[in-house]
């Protein structure tokens, strides 16, 4: 048998549940880097059904809806309950240099992954350097 004594373990794991940790946050931590010319975001979801996360961008923010359900059936005794459960949101403000319009999603193994590429006029480009006397004649002509 299960048994929790200790209350203020009780209160502190309470507390780590709602509020998190810098170690733990309560739900939805994520892993972003950037791969080549996009964004990529990892979103950890277990437990979540693909058809209950809703992802948009407004206005340079990502907001990420999920609703974690109650799996535990009605009549039964919940002995511990550590897992975090209902609807949860997190948002992200995105730079002028992600090009907002592209952003794909896919969802598997618990973790919905986001990848937003950087904008075209964001990329890095090569300038051509002019050199020779008629490199100042050719600016004022232009």
């Amino acid at each position: 048998m299960l048994m929790m004594s200790d209350p203020f373990r009780q209160l502190d794991r309470l507390t780590q549940q709602v509020l998190g940790s810098t170690a733990h946050p309560a739900a939805m931590p994520l892993d972003a880097w950037r791969e080549g010319n996009e964004f990529v975001v990892a979103v950890d979801l277990p437990g979540v059904e693909a058809e209950s996360i809703d992802v948009n961008v407004e206005q340079n923010v990502l907001t990420v809806h999920a609703e974690r359900k109650d799996t535990v059936g009605e009549g039964v005794e919940l002995i511990a309950s550590e897992r975090p459960r209902g609807v949860f949101s997190r948002q992200l403000i995105l730079g002028e240099a992600l090009d907002t319009e592209h952003v794909k999603a896919g969802y598997g193994g618990g973790v919905l992954t986001l990848r937003i590429p950087v904008a075209e006029k964001a990329q890095p480009r090569k300038i051509e350097i002019m050199s020779g006397a008629n490199t100042q004649q050719q600016q004022i002509n232009a």
